[in-house]
């Protein structure tokens, strides 16, 4: 019975990471992968409240702090959609110079608004935005996405444990352990690049790792001596 309860919490976990939600709407995904041999990338937008209507309001931001306009529009920028309906946002790219040896790492910003009834005139509106990861992803990389995180190298240097990616992929993190410690909130790292982790206390001599897959899915369990 035990092991039948574990089972069906990863699957409804598996199921969660793979969507995102916010307000009553659910966005189709975690991340959007826009493949560069394709002239655009899409996510569905659904509402499945019975009766609400949302203001839907989407744009693309740059990852970096750079004020630099991105080079991606998405269409419809802002709509209305009604109680148990769906719509896809269609993201384009419009130009701009982007590496074609690495991806490139971009937010998608999806804000949705309730409606209100004329009646309630003082009736607070409250906006909910979610934010997920829009992937540049140059031709000549689509066919090794899922084994990059295989490459992945790990160092401990004292309290700390440096994570290197000599992959062109942004590898994020589902878990990482050292020992039996998880470290809490990974993150991501970009590629070609290295981050620097706070080893739990406790740690062991061994690293375990899973990262997420371009369908928001977990990858199996890697583990190397450190």
């Amino acid at each position: 019975m035990l092991r039948k309860i574990k089972t069906l919490c990863l699957i409804v976990g598996l199921l969660a990471a793979s969507q995102a939600a916010t307000a009553g709407i659910i966005v189709g995904g975690t991340r959007v992968i826009y493949d560069s041999a394709k002239k655009e990338a899409s996510v569905n937008v659904s509402n499945p409240e019975k009766t609400t209507p949302f203001l839907i309001q989407s744009w693309v931001e740059n990852a970096t702090a750079e004020n630099s306009k991105p080079p991606f529009i998405i269409t419809p920028p802002l709509f209305r959609l009604d109680a148990g309906k769906e719509n896809a946002l269609r993201i384009v790219r419009t130009g701009g110079q982007l590496p074609e040896d690495r991806e490139s790492l971009y937010w998608l910003n999806i804000k949705s608004i309730p409606s209100t009834e004329k009646s309630s005139a003082n009736q607070l509106q409250i906006s909910m935005k979610t934010r997920i990861k829009l992937i540049y992803r140059p031709a000549a990389l689509a066919s090794h996405a899922a084994e990059a995180y295989k490459a992945l190298t790990f160092t401990r240097q004292g309290s700390q444990l440096t994570v290197s990616n000599p992959t062109a992929y942004h590898l994020a993190f589902y878990s990482i352990k050292v020992g039996s410690a998880e470290i809490k909130e990974a993150g991501s790292v970009a590629p070609f690049s290295s981050i620097k982790l706070p080893l739990p206390a406790g740690a062991g001599s061994q690293v375990s790792w899973q990262t997420i897959t371009d369908f928001g899915g977990i990858t199996p369990a890697l583990s190397k001596a450190l």
